[in-house]
């Protein structure tokens, strides 16, 4: 028994792996396991991780079929001895003193959930400092920021989780963009919330996948989630219910993005996001959350697909070039 689990899917990662281990293991607070699962990775991954179970009676390691994401975060949780989870992505890195920031409040708070910032890391860019907030809160106003998303993200890897908060819940296996599919069901089963969004964990950006000009239909599956998160946040008052409608406005401009960049604008799919976003022309307009340049967006829209790629393009292209 241990205090912490740290679940680590590994799939493909021969390059990041070591990095992001050796951060996890440097951690200030020493009470954990770390649980490597490789996904039946085809590179060399497989055989790091059994290296550092060779070297550190911490780690443990999980041998699988291929299987996604999802599937290897389930296999972590369902060997889990700790009596609280946290998730860090294999290309990811975090901050030696990330779990103990997480661990200290979560406790001290007697919360469910403790939660972190992130840094959004771009090779060759500076990582941004983000405003920053330190409270804890109900679940119903920790919903509210994650669903904002300006400072409070749904990603899975910045949080450390109450271990009971998965005793009938796990990752939908097959989908995109999972985080999204459980935020609310996570939320749904909180009491307190212990937030300190100082910026702890590392996620990192590939160059290649922000330069990618290739499409996938999972990416329709982000939208899917966030439509599900309005239906079941349907009853739950005013500002959540608008801030849920935004999260599914703000879910279809970034398929949209995805498409444009692909210029893959001649599937079918387009012609219902172009729709759905001119229909919420006035939402969009007059929420607070987005921000000028994606209301500049919306208004090159409402003319033509083709307006919309120019800014789409400058901020590929000042995403891949700010060197």
């Amino acid at each position: 028994m241990c205090e912490i689990s740290i679940i680590v899917p590994v799939y493909k990662v021969e390059p990041y792996l070591r990095k992001c281990v050796d951060s996890i293991l440097a951690q200030t607070f020493t009470d954990f396991e770390v649980i490597l699962v490789d996904d039946g990775s085809p590179d060399n991954s497989g055989k790091i991780c059994d290296e550092y179970a060779s070297k550190d009676s911490r780690v443990r390691v999980i041998h699988k079929k291929n299987g996604g994401l999802s599937s290897a975060r389930n296999a972590g949780i369902d060997v889990a001895r700790g009596k609280y989870l946290g998730f860090v992505d294999s290309d990811d890195y975090i901050e030696k003193d990330m779990y103990e920031l997480l661990y200290d409040n979560i406790v001290k708070e007697q919360a469910d959930l403790s939660i972190c910032g992130i840094y959004d890391v771009y090779e060759g860019k500076k990582p941004v400092n983000k405003p920053t907030i330190k409270k804890t809160v109900t679940a119903t106003e920790g919903l509210l920021l994650i669903l904002h998303g300006n400072i409070i993200s749904v990603h899975a890897v910045n949080k450390l989780y109450k271990r009971e908060l998965f005793s009938t819940l796990r990752y939908p296996e097959g989908k995109y963009h999972e985080d999204s599919f459980v935020i609310v069901d996570l939320l749904d089963r909180c009491k307190k919330i212990a937030i300190d969004s100082k910026q702890k964990y590392y996620y990192y950006h590939r160059l290649d996948s922000i330069n990618t000009e290739t499409f996938s239909a999972k990416q329709f599956e982000f939208i899917e989630a966030w439509v599900i998160n309005e239906n079941k946040l349907r009853g739950r008052g005013k500002k959540i219910e608008e801030a849920a409608h935004q999260r599914v406005c703000f879910a279809n401009f970034l398929v949209l993005d995805k498409i444009v960049t692909a210029k893959a604008t001649n599937l079918p799919e387009t012609k219902k996001i172009v729709h759905y976003l001119r229909n919420n022309f006035l939402f969009i307009m007059r929420n607070r959350i987005f921000t000028k340049s994606r209301k500049l967006s919306m208004l090159l829209l409402l003319f033509s697909i083709h307006l919309y790629k120019i800014p789409v393009e400058l901020r590929r292209k000042k995403l891949a070039n700010n060197k």
